[in-house]
């Protein structure tokens, strides 16, 4: 009798040494068991489908900037950096109205916000490279610009087991020779420009986004967007009626070629 006292009381002490050791911090510091704990029940968020590998489209150049023009498809991409809320708004919009985009995500964002690779390629859209730190990559030695591509790869990897279908410059339409070379050896057999510049990130007003992009769009444009800017999620509902007024469907730049 005595024995099983003494056992009940361990355990009762046990458990008050549990309770005191979450009061005074450890869960916060990631020492103890409620480290783990998830409210209940919430969802454990698990890896991003796996995305597609980049391909190699014959008889297209090193450097694409618009897909056919004989048939009626347009490629909406996006600059991946900024609010993810404003993220979030532009991908539902674009579901909403049966778009899918193209993502060029900048690496460090990525590390900032990782649960958006996973609704991007939930979503049905293409997710690629736009370097790990959004710097004018142009400008960078080889070494420094090699980095930056492969930063960004490493984390799409990490986040989807593929370095990002596409690969975009930072802070330029077009790659240097240089640029294109060191995104060739990363694993990109091409690099992804545009043809029509939205110019949303001067914030001009969303009237005036939708009247350059209906001004420039045609059968086979690549057009350039950013996440981050009200004046994109304001004008992308004009512009997909706009397209669909026209003919246009907007897909992924990977179905655009394909």
């Amino acid at each position: 009798m005595i024995e099983t006292d003494r056992r009940t009381l361990l355990r009762a002490g046990a458990g008050l040494a549990l309770t005191g050791a979450l009061a005074t911090g450890c869960a916060a510091t990631g020492t103890g068991p409620a480290a783990h704990a998830r409210p209940p029940g919430a969802k454990t968020p698990g890896p991003a489908p796996a995305a597609p590998a980049p391909r190699r489209f014959p008889g297209l150049p090193d450097q694409i900037t618009h897909g056919p023009r004989t048939r009626p498809r347009v490629a909406l991409t996006f600059h991946g950096q900024g609010d993810p809320a404003t993220a979030k708004a532009l991908l539902d919009q674009a579901e909403k109205a049966g778009a899918r985009i193209t993502v060029l995500a900048v690496g460090s964002w990525l590390d900032e916000h990782p649960e958006l690779a996973r609704r991007i390629l939930e979503g049905g859209h293409d997710l690629g490279n736009h370097t790990h730190h959004h710097l004018d990559v142009n400008d960078m030695s080889e070494a420094d610009a090699y980095a930056e591509i492969t930063g960004c790869a490493d984390r799409l990897r990490r986040l989807t087991g593929s370095i990002g279908t596409w690969f975009r410059p930072s802070r330029t339409q077009t790659a240097t020779p240089l640029v294109a070379r060191l995104a060739h050896r990363a694993g990109y057999p091409h690099v992804l420009s545009y043809d029509v510049d939205s110019l949303d990130f001067t914030s001009p007003g969303a009237p005036a986004v939708t009247r350059k992009i209906a001004a420039e769009i045609r059968p086979g444009s690549v057009v350039s967007l950013h996440f981050g800017y009200a004046d994109t999620v304001a004008a992308l509902p004009a512009v997909l009626q706009e397209l669909e007024r026209r003919g246009l469907r907007a897909v992924t730049t990977t179905e655009l070629l394909t």
